[in-house]
């Protein structure tokens, strides 16, 4: 059991009472920032955008400013996986807006990251649940700020002020309250080289995956494809005998005319791939790494797991993975939640039934997962989707994805980029772990 004793005299001026407040590893971050500086004193600025993207005059378009939202922020990066745009026109009648060097963060939901705005984001600004920090860089270094901040001394600073249960929220005054460790100018600089090494990864994989991509569309006559939905089309009534649905969204042409490009070299999915499925017996007191949907990173592929108990599995924890797996999300299914299980992956891992999982070798694995995570696979995935607000496919829809199967020379070329893609999102990873570290050692010795 865990708890601790707190004096009357401890209660935050009786501002908080629950108990939740005074767990014993918030006391002693607290105990370890004793005497640190508040995040306002070191900050020109810290505000938030507002309630005006919730305004009429927002809507989104294809490409403009960068508009940011809670989902774009990850530690120290911001999240590239599913970017939205605002028009020049509505940027221009917004009050705040974000220059190179500000630290953006979520006031509302999943509180605790908090990511770096570089010049290759700007012009951009964000919705009303984000805050924005403007550090005094005369004061400290703003990406040594932004590594303390996902650090556990600054990310157990935002989950213990934070209230609500369903959904955890921050007001203005809690984040300025945050303390804040300033090192000596040296040691702010070891830490931003680390992280800027980070940067140059993380950079550098995006490139990989792009040239990945590229070559893939490049071979099929796919680079510079539009998507065009059309107001009309004609459908037999045998057709939609066949299909069982009368939806018009399932019948657009867009879905037929992207398979045309690549009709002459072809085949389904479940010919190529085997897909796992027996269901694994769960032993309640044995310890489980479980794979759900949100442990994968729609933008990196990278993959995470959750340790549980076998008795606090979810019923839908089934599928038995031994490493080295494909696994497709059915769930939201043009999110592009589509990874790759690392090999070491074999003892007790097991993975949500929301996946269809596949075992398949390389380099045809590497190359499955650029071919589904492109408009060929997303556009395909769309087309079978039940539900509305959460859509989803069967295992049956997944195996019959139609996979433009190219030489294997060029399957061996994306597979290589793919791999060099992990290896760089790999090393970045390694590289801001090594910086949160290191700032926590340095609080660990003062």
């Amino acid at each position: 059991m865990t708890y601790s004793i707190i004096q009357k005299s401890q209660l935050e001026g009786s501002l908080r009472l629950d108990a939740e407040y005074y767990q014993p590893e918030y006391l002693d971050i607290g105990k370890k920032l004793h005497g640190c500086t508040n995040l306002d004193l070191i900050s020109k600025k810290i505000t938030d955008f507002g309630a005006y993207s919730q305004m009429n005059f927002v809507s989104y378009v294809d490409n403009g400013v960068r508009f940011f939202r809670n989902q774009d922020v990850d530690e120290f990066f911001i999240n590239d996986a599913d970017p939205i745009y605002i028009s020049q026109e509505t940027y221009r009648k917004l009050s705040l807006n974000l220059e190179e060097f500000d630290i953006i963060t979520p006031r509302v939901g999943t509180v605790g990251n908090a990511s770096v705005i570089f010049k290759y984001h700007l012009p951009a600004s964000a919705n009303q649940n984000l805050a924005q920090i403007k550090p005094d860089q005369k004061k400290i270094d703003p990406l040594y700020l932004s590594v303390f901040l996902n650090s556990k001394y600054g990310n157990k600073q935002f989950e213990r002020l934070s209230t609500g249960n369903v959904q955890p929220w921050l007001n203005l005054s809690q984040i300025k309250s945050i303390k804040i460790f300033i090192p000596s100018y040296e040691d702010q600089m070891m830490i931003r080289k680390i992280s800027e090494k980070a940067l140059l990864e993380i950079n550098s994989s995006k490139k990989l995956y792009q040239k990945a991509e590229n070559l893939l569309l490049e071979e099929l006559g796919l680079k510079d494809y539009k998507i065009e939905d059309d107001l009309s089309c004609v459908v037999k009534l045998s057709e939609l005998k066949s299909a069982s649905r009368i939806d018009a969204e399932y019948f657009q042409p867009k879905y037929n005319k992207i398979i045309k490009f690549f009709d002459n070299k072809i085949d389904t999915l479940k010919n190529l791939a085997r897909r796992k499925t027996l269901n694994v017996e769960i032993i309640k007191d044995t310890e489980y790494n479980y794979i759900e949907i949100g442990d994968v990173d729609v933008g990196n592929g990278n993959i995470n797991s959750n340790k549980l108990i076998g008795s606090e599995l979810p019923a839908n924890a089934k599928i038995k993975i031994t490493g080295g797996e494909l696994l497709i999300s059915k769930v939201r299914p043009t999110r592009g939640a589509i990874a790759i299980v690392p090999l070491d992956w074999k003892k007790n891992f097991i993975a949500s039934g929301a996946f269809s999982v596949f075992d398949v070798e390389p380099p045809l694995r590497e190359y499955l997962q650029i071919v589904l995570k492109s408009i060929i696979g997303k556009l395909q995935m769309e087309k079978p989707t039940t539900g509305t607000s959460y859509p989803t496919i069967t295992d049956e829809d997944v195996e019959n994805i139609k996979i433009p199967v190219l030489s294997r020379n060029i399957q061996q070329k994306i597979a290589g980029l793919v791999r060099q893609f992990h290896e760089a999102r790999k090393k970045s990873k390694e590289l801001l772990e090594e910086a949160k570290r290191k700032v926590e050692e340095l609080i660990e010795k003062k």
